[in-house]
């Protein structure tokens, strides 16, 4: 079954653990996490204090996306605010191998995240050592912006090869996703759909999710 992990970059802050509560019981089946530091993207959300506070209100699990430069240096600080999986960009640590290893060493689930204009091939050689794959299908830095058309064939391309490896990897499309791509985004190989305005600013989170499923 494909996954829905709403981003809360897209949610109310102001009602943050309300907008948390609905979500679930709309059937999300796990929360997408955005933190940026202004460097490696033009924006600023939020650190491990936050996420730590999104622990304490959800027992739903975390998934933790670093879009910061040298991000290997606050691994453990996110391990110790709860996270259930963490991911990091292929253009942003230069010890990656090292990273992943430390990540599920703590025992989380270790995730890599690469740009629109990353090639899939550039995953080689650290595919074997992670859990998910998080293809950015948006350039990021912002919310609600438009799904990049050549990302459908991008995620092909990644499911083959995972596919030729003999992998379980699990490929995670994050920007621009929503009921109206949901589907062939799912076909193209998707395992776990992050969505943020098409979730937050839809009228009703369970019909949302029932328009996903029925994807």
């Amino acid at each position: 079954m494909v996954l829905i992990a709403p981003s809360i970059l897209s949610a109310d802050f102001l009602q943050l653990r309300a907008e948390l509560l609905a979500s679930q019981e709309a059937g999300a089946d796990m929360f997408h996490i955005d933190v940026m530091d202004g460097m490696f993207v033009p924006n600023i959300t939020v650190g491990p204090f936050v996420v730590q506070q999104i622990r304490r209100a959800t027992v739903m699990p975390l998934d933790v996306h670093l879009m910061i430069e040298s991000p290997d240096r606050y691994i453990m600080d996110f391990v110790r605010a709860g996270v259930d999986t963490l991911t990091l960009h292929i253009e942003a640590d230069r010890h990656l191998h090292r990273s992943m290893t430390l990540i599920k060493e703590c025992g989380c689930k270790a995730g890599v995240a690469i740009n629109p204009a990353t090639s899939v091939e550039s995953l080689v050689e650290i595919l074997p050592e992670v859990n998910v794959v998080v293809l950015m299908s948006v350039n990021p830095g912002f919310g609600g912006q438009e799904f990049i058309p050549r990302s459908i064939e991008k995620i092909r391309r990644l499911k083959d090869l995972i596919n030729r490896m003999g992998l379980k990897t699990v490929i995670e499309v994050d920007g621009g996703v929503g009921p109206k791509n949901a589907a062939e985004v799912i076909r193209a190989g998707a395992g776990i759909l992050v969505m943020g305005s098409a979730f937050y600013k839809s009228k009703d989170y369970k019909e949302t999710v029932r328009a996903i499923r029925s994807a």
